[in-house]
């Protein structure tokens, strides 16, 4: 994949999605989720993904983190096609690269935080210790807790350590605050926030709220299965600064 330079720095491409469409068929309704939907998502960015419901976010997310496939069109993670990938190499991708969080936690209610981290730390090629994902969430001192004994922040919290304790090359979230008020919002996107910095995820956040469109580096928008804008921030906000 060919990198771009833009503003004098090199941008190298995670993901590009080349005429991306998803159409579901149920009980004789057809259903175009996306329609013809190019994009390009770069190393180490944090983009913000804007639209109301049923506008094509999450099918987009979904087909990027390979939990789904396109009806047509072809997606690239750097120089794999994922479009032609058997559905083995799909799963191998999603355990190598991708973390995902989602609006609500799915954590196991059985295990301790530790023990939900672990889940994926044993499989991953060179994970992190349950004890630093959760340093980076700042909550080290919930090692042994079980998500009962965890606010909802904090159990978002632990589902972002579950999800970056494998050094992911990409980070997908799904309205990661949709669950939390703001101020526990705050906190979780400064999670997001750090991880993306310091492990060099390529970050997109699918949001309602445009208040977090601010901390990000590039806005897109989606209506009716397509991208109807793609907006550079010209200066970023630090999570604790947003409004909403």
């Amino acid at each position: 994949m060919p990198d771009v330079v833009q503003d004098g720095t090199r941008l190298v491409e995670t993901f590009r999605a080349e005429r991306i469409t998803k159409v579901y068929e149920t009980g004789g309704l057809r259903v175009e989720a996306l329609r013809g939907v190019d994009l390009t998502l770069y190393e180490g960015e944090l983009v913000v993904l804007l639209g109301p419901s049923g506008s094509g976010k999450s099918t987009l997310l979904n087909i990027l983190g390979g939990l789904d496939l396109p009806t047509s069109g072809r997606l690239f993670f750097k120089n794999l096609e994922l479009t032609a990938c058997s559905p083995h190499n799909l799963t191998m991708y999603r355990r190598d690269h991708v973390g995902f969080v989602f609006q609500f936690y799915n954590l196991i209610p059985s295990l301790t935080a530790r023990e939900n981290i672990s889940l994926v730390t044993e499989i991953a090629e060179d994970p992190m210790s349950a004890e630093e994902a959760l340093e980076m969430v700042g909550l080290e001192h919930r090692l042994d807790h079980f998500p009962s004994q965890l606010s909802g922040g904090e159990q978002q919290r632990v589902a972002i350590a579950r999800a970056i304790a494998k050094r992911p090359n990409v980070l997908l979230c799904d309205e990661p605050t949709g669950a939390l008020d703001s101020n526990t919002g705050v906190v979780v996107l400064q999670a997001l926030e750090r991880a993306n910095r310091e492990l060099g995820t390529t970050t997109a956040l699918i949001t309602h709220n445009a208040g977090i469109k601010d901390m990000s580096e590039r806005v897109i928008r989606f209506a009716d299965g397509q991208i109807i804008s793609v907006d550079e921030n010209p200066e970023k906000k630090a999570p604790e600064e947003l409004t909403w």
